[in-house]
């Protein structure tokens, strides 16, 4: 009986819940003795014949949960109910090899880095996805003046397309940091019981360098029993920056989405309902959903964090915590990814609406750089600050546009005819570096999505 909504269904696609599958962990882990058994023989630890038993046992297909779980109620120890599971398979000449040299740890950690590259194999190309389309968008409204708001408020005016931009550069960012820390994160064990390579000796580097290549992973540079949590909440952390950003995108397009700013919406498919209320609603719930399940998200790297400090060589107070947070941390990122691309695909960006709301303020968007040109004519800053104030609020109090209020304006006209007021108010010539800086990103991401 599903008991959690990704257990349901809800959340997280079947590629990406595969991965954490209760047979697919127990494969993960049996390829991990296989290529352990084959590593060993290969430098002369244990028998080739037995290698290669263990080894085709192993990946038989005849080792299932079912039977590991009935091996388990009687040990109470998972790993080594998957080590007498392979042992029931194998003959009496193989069956003291299985597992040798190896702590259930080494198991476990190995088989989660696993879990780990092929989560990332899916994750990585969803987040270049993402930076491409959002590339694409920042390239589309490269030349659309828009409102750019600070505190909520009108501040001055930035290209549309500059929003798409940052977020285009920021999950840029996100593949390189994914790539980076590859190294340091996918790493492989197979140094026994307190790290020191134990009953393989000086050959212990060997097999694991030896495992880490079959597996596509990297061998650990040093560990106790386990491999040091640093590596687990790196991954974590890197889940959790990725899903800030798709919580600052959805944020954004929420905003956008109000009533009384309507820039911009999700899209709305036929026959969906807003409200079960309100049938005129049309509610921002994808992006809803992404914020929400943001949260839970980076939740979880608190208790990575937490795992790092354990008991000498090392104790359990991590094993229970880390069956919830990796698995779910990579389901609701992917569950994110799928839904944020939902979004931009059918995003509807309002031209007029933006348009207009460029003058909602009556031409008070256009402060910044009457400032800037009375600056230029001499006047002292502070001093044309204070003449732009007090006409700005009196153009409010009279609501009469700003433009007007300045050309009346007996100090104001004085340094900027109408004609040169009247250019400053177009919209147009506000854009600054925007299209030179789109431009950049967008030839970045592709760099960046191709290597």
């Amino acid at each position: 009986m599903p008991i959690l909504p990704i257990d349901a269904g809800r959340y997280g696609s079947d590629e990406i819940k595969k991965i954490f599958d209760e047979q697919k962990r127990l494969d993960y882990q049996l390829e991990f003795e296989a290529s352990v058994a084959e590593s060993q023989s290969e430098v002369g630890i244990i028998p080739a014949a037995a290698a290669k038993e263990i080894a085709q046992k192993a990946r038989s297909g005849k080792i299932t949960v079912q039977r590991v779980k009935e091996l388990e109620a009687v040990s109470e120890h998972d790993t080594a109910a998957i080590v007498e599971a392979i042992s029931e398979l194998c003959s009496d000449g193989a069956k003291p090899w299985i597992h040798y040299g190896l702590t259930s740890y080494d198991v476990v950690d190995t088989s989660i880095s696993m879990q780990m590259r092929d989560s990332l194999s899916i994750i990585e190309p969803k987040v270049a996805k993402m930076a491409a389309m959002l590339a694409d968008k920042a390239a589309q409204y490269r030349d659309m003046p828009a409102v750019g708001r600070t505190h909520g408020q009108h501040a001055s005016i930035i290209s549309f397309g500059l929003k798409f931009a940052v977020w285009a550069s920021d999950m840029a960012g996100h593949i390189n940091r994914i790539r980076e820390m590859k190294r340091r994160v996918l790493v492989c064990k197979t140094l026994g019981v307190v790290g020191t390579g134990s009953l393989m000796g000086s050959r212990a580097l060997e097999v694991q360098a030896l495992v880490a290549k079959k597996l596509n992973l990297y061998p650990v540079d040093a560990a106790t029993q386990v491999v040091s949590r640093e590596s687990h909440a790196e991954f974590i952390f890197c889940l959790a920056l990725i899903a800030s950003t798709l919580d600052k995108i959805a944020v954004e397009i929420r905003n956008l989405q109000r009533t009384e700013i309507g820039e911009a919406a999700e899209p709305f498919k036929e026959g969906q309902m807003g409200s079960s209320a309100v049938p005129v609603k049309r509610n921002p719930i994808k992006s809803e959903r992404i914020s929400s399940l943001a949260r839970i998200l980076k939740s979880m790297l608190s208790v990575s964090l937490e795992n790092i400090a354990l008991w000498h060589e090392r104790d359990l107070s991590n094993s229970a915590n880390e069956r919830f947070t990796i698995p779910m941390a990579v389901i609701l990122l992917d569950e994110m990814l799928n839904s944020m691309t939902k979004v931009l695909s059918g995003l509807k960006i309002d031209d007029k609406r933006i348009a207009e709301n460029l003058e909602l303020t009556k031409g008070q968007i256009y402060a910044e750089f009457v400032l800037d040109a009375l600056v230029k004519k001499g006047m002292p800053r502070f001093d044309a600050y204070r003449a732009l104030q007090r006409t700005a609020f009196g153009a409010e109090e009279k609501d009469i546009h700003f433009l007007d209020a300045l050309s009346s304006d007996k100090e104001i006209s004085s340094k900027l005819s109408k004609e040169e007021l009247k250019a400053i108010f177009n919209p147009k010539n506000h854009l600054a570096a925007s299209a030179q800086i789109i431009d950049s990103v967008t030839k970045m991401v592709k760099e960046v999505c191709r290597a």
